[in-house]
């Protein structure tokens, strides 16, 4: 057996089901090993980005850990940005970048690189392999650290150590839950929601969940304060019993006006908010000086536990007239949208003819916060979001969370700037025959920087800033890059257009691409 045979063994062997997969010349041992080692399916990405991004979306349906394979330095360097997201997300993605063999290394052959350097900004743990004997024991640790501190890991493995003999395959130890949250902690935060003032619990991680969610309800209501969840979560669980809940805004002096509501801040899975950006005169934290902040959990801990703790220690059980639920009559409805088509109505559209049990890919940028607004009168689903600011996320997301999650259909809701930097994980889509509806909001510009550009004080944009903001000259013709990926497309120019197209690609197998003029 040689490295590379005992690396894929033990991925096997540690759970590993899926490798998304952009190998070359220094990974032909591991190429082949899949054939002698069957049981981990590889599945091809065109670009590095949609390896990464794609095993991002496949974590963070499945919770467990995901495979790449990756080559050398520049191949690494290609999936940073969605790297940089799963870390947000807390992704444990395992990284496997093959590298030159340890002999050739020194001679500085043309593809070399510090791959180190490029790997730990977004790794919570890299390392290398010692050896062929030791090249499985090597993943082992990558793959153990990855589930146990919920953070990308990168293993380095040299060509020589996967095509030596000698390999043997290594133990993986369980990897351990989440910490509960210390008693301490949660009769502290009681004592807090006991006082007089008015307090905004802002989840994230593991308490958003449909349980977390109405449990937080509950909490706030009893004392007098509301639930607000984060901006940008890597999952939320929502279905039709639980309340419309505030996200925080983007821009910084609009999460200051919300939060000056309250007194106090619990963070619950969550960090304290942090603007996107630092802007002239604006705190980079949109916290009013006046408001205390608390944590009950961390991103590191049981949140959805220390909910439920402190839901008991409070007296805000679930009872049958106090569940923390909306009923039936309560519940938002949501009409199809007619006319011309704006982010509302695009929204809108995915809202009334959603599936259920769908996974909502959220990467409309300008247009992601019309969705969230409305979804709570959607049918039992998941959305992912734009953890990292990184864009180009969508569409490789929506492929690994198609993948991880076959029997349930998926929604990518995608801004046409940040999926031209992607859009060739619409081939793997169509190659795996994946049950993904790409809805591309065409408004052909970088809306977001106009926004930021008016932000600055520039009300009259000149040819440059226009023709690094403008994407109409020429505009992407979206019929004709989805036909070429062999994603079947429409185009729609009003909500009419827009639910019909909807209902059509929902009702027919495989990915299909529906651009949204607006």
């Amino acid at each position: 057996m040689n490295g590379a045979e005992s690396l894929l063994r033990t991925a096997k062997a540690a759970g590993a089901e899926i490798c998304f997969a952009n190998p070359g010349t220094t990974e032909m041992s591991l190429v082949q090993a899949f054939d002698d080692m069957p049981g981990v399916r590889s599945v091809l990405g065109l670009s590095e980005g949609v390896v990464t991004g794609a095993a991002d979306g496949y974590t963070r349906m499945t919770g467990t850990p995901a495979m790449t394979l990756l080559h050398l330095g520049p191949g690494l360097a290609n999936g940073l940005a969605n790297l940089h997201n799963a870390r947000r997300a807390r992704s444990p993605v395992v990284n496997v970048v093959g590298e030159h063999a340890s002999w050739h290394q020194p001679h500085d052959p043309p593809l070399a690189g510090d791959i180190e350097s490029l790997a730990r900004p977004v790794s919570g743990w890299v390392g290398r392999t010692g050896s062929a004997r030791s090249a499985a024991a090597d993943f082992a640790r990558a793959w153990q650290s990855a589930a146990t501190r919920r953070l990308p890991a990168t293993l380095i493995a040299a060509a020589d150590h996967m095509w030596s003999h000698g390999g043997e395959p290594a133990p993986i130890a369980a990897s351990p839950p989440l910490p509960l949250v210390d008693d301490q902690q949660v009769h502290a935060v009681a004592k807090v929601l006991a006082g007089e003032g008015r307090p905004a619990l802002l989840l994230g991680g593991s308490a958003l969940t449909p349980e977390g969610l109405r449990t937080a309800a509950r909490i706030a209501h009893a004392a007098g304060g509301d639930v607000l969840t984060e901006r940008s979560p890597a999952r939320i669980d929502r279905d039709p019993t639980v309340p419309q809940l505030r996200s925080l805004p983007y821009f910084p002096e609009d999460q200051l006006r919300l939060l000056d509501e309250f007194t106090d801040l619990i963070l619950i899975g969550a960090i304290t908010p942090v603007s996107f950006f630092g802007y002239p005169e604006l705190p980079g934290v949109p916290v009013p000086a006046s408001m205390r902040v608390h944590t009950l959990a961390t991103p590191d801990e049981n949140a959805l536990g220390g909910l439920e703790q402190l839901a008991e220690s409070t007296h805000s059980e679930a009872t049958h007239n106090a569940t923390g639920a909306i009923t039936e009559a309560e519940r938002r409805r949501v009409q199809p949208p007619h006319g011309a088509l704006d982010p509302s109505a695009v929204a809108a559209a995915i809202v009334s003819t959603q599936p259920e049990a769908a996974i909502v890919v959220n990467e409309g940028i300008s247009s992601a916060a019309a969705y969230s607004k409305l979804a709570c009168a959607a049918p039992a689903h998941t959305e992912l979001a734009l953890t990292g600011g990184a864009i180009g996320m969508g569409i490789p997301l929506a492929t690994g969370a198609a993948i991880a999650c076959p029997e349930r259909p998926v929604i990518d809701l995608q801004a046409d700037g940040s999926a031209l930097y992607t859009l060739q994980g619409l081939w793997t889509q169509a190659r795996e025959g994946l049950d993904v509806t790409t809805v591309v909001c065409a408004n052909r510009r970088y809306r977001i920087l106009e926004a930021e550009l008016h932000r600055a004080g520039v009300r009259q944009p000149g040819t440059a800033a226009t023709g690094m903001t403008g994407l109409d000259n020429p505009a992407p013709d979206w019929m004709s890059l989805a036909a070429g990926f062999g994603v079947a497309c429409i185009r729609a120019t009003t909500g009419e257009e827009l639910v019909d197209a909807l209902h059509r690609a929902h009702a027919e197998p495989g990915p299909h691409l529906i651009e949204a003029l607006l």
